[in-house]
């Protein structure tokens, strides 16, 4: 007999999600889109805070919610815990520690495994929401603060800036996000021509990551990517295969 405690109103879920309230498309390839990913999610709800909220305004107040739907997410039985932004590397140490199983709160936790894997000869690319908002803190707080990058934001677009990041309005034109996305990985490789790897440290670029990497011929990484790292981390299987006689 196979006995389980039990407890959780939802099982069998991988990741859990710790989402920030908005209301924009969310084309696959977003953490935010369950079809993004070949393995179950389970999503909390941070009510009433936004993307502005965290990119200008990142007080210890806000952290206090993050936290407590962290240890929601675990007592549901999920076994790691991701974010919906990438802007919550600067909680990442509060939120690992408030809870018993992996927490991946950014992408950019991804950058040092960049930097390596690319053999530490030219900086880390970084696609960002908002690079004024993106401060050495959020790279301390995740172990990259010693790692060399170069920071591309879309502070400057209209369509993403509109909808992402200042919440005008819940429609979006999908064409237009991509060509700004692409535009400002252009300036970044005109600035930087020698990274090596990008890194999408936002939630609504993963969607386009295709695009990019065929143009930019380089590896792309991005929440998705590591948010499947994570699952099968944690959810290992047995190997199948042949041996020879």
């Amino acid at each position: 007999m196979t006995l389980y405690q039990g407890g959780q109103n939802i099982c069998g879920a991988t990741i859990g999600v710790l989402c920030l309230e908005s209301y924009f498309p969310k084309p696959p390839g977003h953490i935010k889109n369950p079809s993004s990913l070949p393995f179950p999610v389970l999503y909390e709800m941070i009510d009433g805070v936004t993307v502005p909220d965290l990119l200008n305004n990142p007080t210890p107040d806000l952290l206090e919610p993050f936290l407590e739907g962290a240890r929601k997410l675990e007592r549901e039985g999920v076994r790691a815990i991701t974010g919906s932004c990438g802007f919550l590397a600067l909680f990442q140490q509060e939120l690992a520690a408030a809870v018993d199983i992996p927490v991946f709160a950014s992408s950019l936790i991804q950058v040092p495994l960049a930097f390596h894997m690319t053999g530490a000869s030219g900086p880390v690319g970084i696609l960002t929401a908002d690079a004024s908002a993106l401060t050495d803190a959020h790279f301390k707080a995740i172990g990259a603060d010693n790692i060399p990058v170069v920071v591309q934001g879309m502070e400057d677009s209209t369509e993403f800036a509109e909808v992402i990041l200042e919440y005008q309005r819940t429609a979006m034109d999908t064409d237009l996000i991509e060509a700004e996305i692409m535009e400002a990985a252009r300036k970044l490789m005109t600035h930087a021509p020698n990274i090596r790897s990008l890194v999408l440290e936002c939630t609504d670029m993963p969607p386009y990551a295709a695009r990019l990497q065929q143009e930019l011929q380089l590896p792309v990484f991005d929440l998705t990517t590591l948010a499947t790292m994570a699952h099968d981390v944690v959810a290992r299987r047995a190997y199948f295969g042949n041996m020879p006689w």
